[in-house]
C-alpha cells in the first residue's frame, strides 16, 4: 500500500491552492539497490499559477509530474490536488496517426462518456482555441511539428482539466516555433484560468513563462531554490530582464551541476 495520499479534498484549508506536495519522496526498487528519485518535495501551487520545473537530467522533474497525475505511486508524503481535474501533456504529441484531428481531440472526451455530437462540437471549440481551425480533417502526418503539438494541447485542454501538467511539450521544436507556440500557451493559460506545472531544460523558457521557476537538485531531487518571476507579461524570450534573471539561475544550476560532478 502506498503512502501517497492524492485526496479530493480542499487543501489544507487553503482554497487558493491547487496542488500541494508534501515531503513526497520516490524510491524505485528496495532494500540497499533502491534508487531515490525524489527526497521530501514540498511545493504549493496556487489556483491559476505558472510553475515551471528546472533541473538536471535525471532530477525528478518527470517523475513529480507523474506522481501528480496518478500515474504513479509516491513511496511517501502527500500529494493533494483539490478535487481538480488533472492533464498531462508530453513532449511529443502521442497522435493516433489513423485518426484525423478532430477525432484525435475528441478522443479524451469519448473515453469520459461524453456523447457524439458534443464531442464534435466542442472539438471545433478546442481547435479554433488552438488556432487549427479548418485542419479538422487532416491527420497527423499531414502537420507541421508545431501543429502537432496544438492538437496535442487542445487534447489536453478537452478533459476540462483545471491543472496542466506540461512536460517538456515545446523540447523538440525549433526556436521560432516555440516562440509563437509560447504566446499561445499564455494566452490560453489566461483566458482558462489554468494551473499549470511545466518541466523545462530551458532556463530562459522557464523565466518566459513562470510565475516561479523551481529548481531541483541533482538526484535524488529535492528543492533548492525558488525563484520569483516578477517581470510583466508578455515577456519576450530575448528581453534583458529574462536575460538577467535566466543567467542567475544558470549559474546556480551550474553550481549545483558541478557540486555532483566530482
Amino acid at each position: 500500500m502506498s503512502l501517497v495520499d492524492q485526496t479530493a479534498v480542499g487543501t489544507a484549508g487553503r482554497t487558493d491552492v491547487a496542488v500541494r506536495l508534501d515531503g513526497v519522496s520516490k524510491a524505485y526498487g528496495r532494500g540497499k539497490s533502491a534508487l531515490l528519485a525524489l527526497d521530501k518535495v514540498s511545493l504549493d501551487a496556487r489556483r491559476g499559477e505558472f510553475v515551471c520545473l528546472l533541473g538536471a537530467s535525471g532530477c525528478g522533474k518527470s517523475t513529480l509530474l507523474s506522481l501528480v497525475a496518478g500515474l504513479d505511486a509516491a513511496s511517501g508524503g502527500t500529494i493533494d490536488t483539490g478535487g481538480h481535474r488533472v492533464s498531462l501533456m508530453f513532449q511529443e504529441p502521442a497522435l493516433f496517426p489513423w485518426l484525423t484531428v478532430a477525432k484525435n481531440v475528441e478522443i479524451a472526451m469519448r473515453l469520459r462518456g461524453v456523447g457524439r455530437d458534443e464531442r464534435r462540437r466542442r472539438a471545433e471549440e478546442l481547435l479554433e482555441t488552438v488556432r487549427l481551425t479548418g485542419f479538422a480533417r487532416k491527420r497527423p502526418h499531414e502537420l507541421s511539428g508545431g501543429m502537432r503539438q496544438r492538437v496535442a494541447l487542445a487534447r489536453a485542454l478537452a478533459q476540462d482539466a483545471d491543472v496542466l501538467l506540461m512536460d517538456e511539450p515545446f523540447g523538440a521544436l525549433d526556436a521560432m516555433t516555440r516562440d509563437i507556440l509560447h504566446d499561445e500557451l499564455e494566452r490560453i493559460w489566461r483566458e482558462r484560468s489554468l494551473t499549470v506545472l511545466f518541466v523545462t531544460h530551458n532556463v530562459r523558457e522557464a523565466v518566459r513563462l513562470g510565475d516561479r521557476v523551481i529548481l531541483l537538485s541533482s538526484r535524488p531531487g529535492r528543492i533548492i531554490e525558488d525563484f520569483p518571476v516578477d517581470q510583466p507579461r508578455p515577456r519576450r524570450i530575448d528581453s534583458p530582464e529574462v536575460a538577467e534573471l535566466a543567467a542567475t539561475i544558470t549559474d546556480r544550476l551550474r553550481t549545483e551541476v558541478s557540486r555532483h560532478a566530482h
